[in-house]
């Protein structure tokens, strides 16, 4: 069955994802260093990490496997997500691939360099909107299809 996990700590989609995860009765995992509420809906699942860089990353990491969904921001935990034979859909709904994640960690780690070597560049990035968020209800539609689709030819 298709889990989808959810890096939580800054996700501005969680209750959207919440609505197509009980719309399929697919169970959820929120993950967070914390600060998340409760949610009664028995398909969900708070997990509260230690504090510290990438904690919540490698718990989801550990866990996601074929035919799950990831949704995060953070470029390096898509990629092992992709590896694990899951999909990955950013907040505004793009789709992290085994095509595009090449070329989007070379960008993040030269960028990341970027900013070391000017620490005063204030860089911001397009404010989240509606439009993203329509997008994201979308592009998750179709990874929860697609998934379905997938775990129906496995066990034909």
């Amino acid at each position: 069955m298709t889990t989808i996990y959810i890096d939580a700590d800054a996700c501005p989609v969680k209750d959207e994802t919440l609505r197509v995860a009980h719309r399929h009765r697919l169970p959820v995992f929120l993950v967070s260093n914390g600060g998340l509420r409760p949610n009664p809906n028995p398909l969900v699942q708070i997990v509260v990490v230690d504090d510290g860089p990438d904690v919540a990353d490698m718990w989801i990491a550990e866990r996601i496997g074929a035919g799950d969904i990831c949704i995060t921001g953070d470029i390096p935990l898509a990629a092992k997500c992709l590896e694990a034979g899951a999909q990955a859909l950013r907040h505004n709904g793009d789709a992290f691939t085994a095509a595009n994640i090449g070329n989007q960690l070379a960008m993040r780690n030269l960028m990341n360099d970027m900013r070391a070597a000017n620490p005063f560049h204030q860089g911001r990035g397009k404010p989240f909107g509606k439009a993203d968020r329509s997008n994201f209800l979308n592009a998750l539609e179709r990874a929860v299809q697609a998934a379905k689709r997938a775990s129906n030819c496995i066990f034909k």
